[in-house]
This record gives structure tokens, sequence and C-alpha cells, in this order.
């Protein structure tokens, strides 16, 4: 099984070295990438829509799947796998970032990303669309780039989509608990 996965990985990667490679996309991949670093720009649109009456719920949920996202993703399975990355392991690879000092498995740009757009697309289709495909660029930057394998990708988007449902039936509930006990009750008599 591990040399399948790794087959897999590696013809993945190979394949979008051989055939994706060019000076444009050398350009344009780091800057993809860099929305993801650190769920930054997520946090940022998060804290924005805490500013907003209509979309503070979507706000707090975002921020609290973040939250959730780096405590489980890049704090706890990163140190338990400790899966080096294909750029620690192919040196001669030439990278166009920074060399990052963290394990690969899971992607931590994929799970913000995942988690980020999966709220977005829960409160407001029209933030989760572009979200979604912003999403999916970061992911394919990270392998283009050549700092994460195909399942780490996969690993991201996996565990992004159950901390997202996770947060956002919490959320839903924190949310509706909230409502009733501010909300006046009526009276029967």
């Amino acid at each position: 099984m591990k040399k399948s996965i790794r087959m897999f990985d590696r013809t993945v990667l190979d394949w979008i070295q051989v055939n994706c490679k060019n000076k444009t996309m050398d350009k344009l991949m780091p800057k993809i990438s860099l929305l993801g670093d650190m769920g930054i720009f997520w946090i940022s649109i998060g804290c924005a829509m805490l500013t907003s009456k209509k979309y503070r719920q979507c706000g707090v949920t975002l921020l609290s799947g973040l939250l959730c996202g780096v405590l489980t993703g890049n704090l706890a399975v990163k140190n338990l796998v400790q899966r080096d990355r294909p750029c620690w392991i192919d040196q001669t690879a030439d990278l166009l970032i920074k060399l990052p000092r963290d394990y690969s498995f899971p992607s931590g740009h994929t799970l913000s990303c995942v988690i980020a757009s999966a709220v977005l697309m829960y409160h407001d289709k029209r933030l989760g669309i572009p979200a979604s495909v912003l999403s999916a660029a970061v992911a394919f930057s990270r392998m283009y780039l050549y700092v994460h394998f195909p399942t780490d990708i996969l690993g991201g988007a996996a565990l992004g989509t159950g901390v997202a449902a996770a947060v956002i039936s919490g959320a839903n509930k924190f949310f509706s608990g909230l409502k009733n006990s501010v909300s006046p009750q009526l009276s029967t008599d």
C-alpha cells in the first residue's frame, strides 16, 4: 500500500513538473501559495466579517474553524505523521519559495483553504464559489512548488472538510442556543 501511494505521489508530481512548469507559472504559483500562508488571508476575511452583523456568524465560524484546523492539522497530525516533504527528499528540485521547515502531511495551506471555502460556501455561495476556486489553486500551487505530495493535499482537504463540518454544526448549535436565550419568551396565557 505504501509503495502504491509513493508511486502515485511521484507520478503526479513528476507530471506537474514536466507538463506545467513555465516562466509565467513560476511567477504566479508563489503568489497564489502565499494566500495560504499561516491562514492570514482567511483570518483577515474572518475578522472583516466580524464587523458586519450580516456576516458575523460566518466570521466566528470561519475563525473557529481555522483555529481547530491549526490545532488538529498543523500541531497534532503533522507531528504525529512526520512525513518528509518532496523537496527534502529530492534536494535537486529548484525551489521558488523558502524551504519549509515543518512536516508535509497534511498540507496546512490546503487545510485552511478548504475550511474557509466550506464555511463560506455554507453561509453564502457567492463567497464560497470563488473561495473554492482559490482553494484549488492554492492546493495545486503547493504541488507545483514541490513542497507537498498529492496525498498531503488530499489529506489536508479531507481533514479540512471534517473540521469545517464539525465547526459549522457546533456554531449552528451555539448560535441557535444564543438566539433562544436572548429572544424574549412569549407567554401562552
